[in-house]
């Protein structure tokens, strides 16, 4: 994962963080609010690190997958969606809600077996 995605979603990855770095305080994180200089301050003098090592251990961390809570984030839905309109029929919108397909009874008919 990029920075960019810790800093556009930072409360969602404070139980990341915590999770890694169990000394890191939620007050300080959201005092912190994904600036990744500060970030990088603030790991170092918990884990009383060099700068560079925290710096290090940071780059080793954002390595890893990103949390499924960001993942399943709405941002994080939206731009996924916007993307797959390249999928998407011409005259469709990726947008549009797809309640037709699921087990409603709004639409009869349409395949689901819930009108029997």
């Amino acid at each position: 994962m990029k920075w960019t995605h810790v800093q556009a979603n930072w409360p969602a990855f404070y139980e990341a963080i915590l999770e890694k770095w169990e000394d890191a305080d939620e007050s300080m994180l959201d005092e912190i609010d994904g600036d990744q200089r500060a970030f990088v301050r603030y790991i170092a003098e918990i884990t009383e690190q060099e700068p560079e090592e925290a710096r290090d251990e940071i780059k080793q961390w954002l390595a890893g997958e990103i949390p499924s809570d960001i993942v399943m984030d709405p941002l994080h839905d939206n731009h996924s969606i916007a993307l797959s309109g390249k999928y998407v029929a011409e005259g469709e919108d990726e947008y549009a809600d797809d309640a037709r397909f699921g087990d409603d009874d709004d639409y009869p008919d349409d395949g689901d077996d819930d009108g029997r």
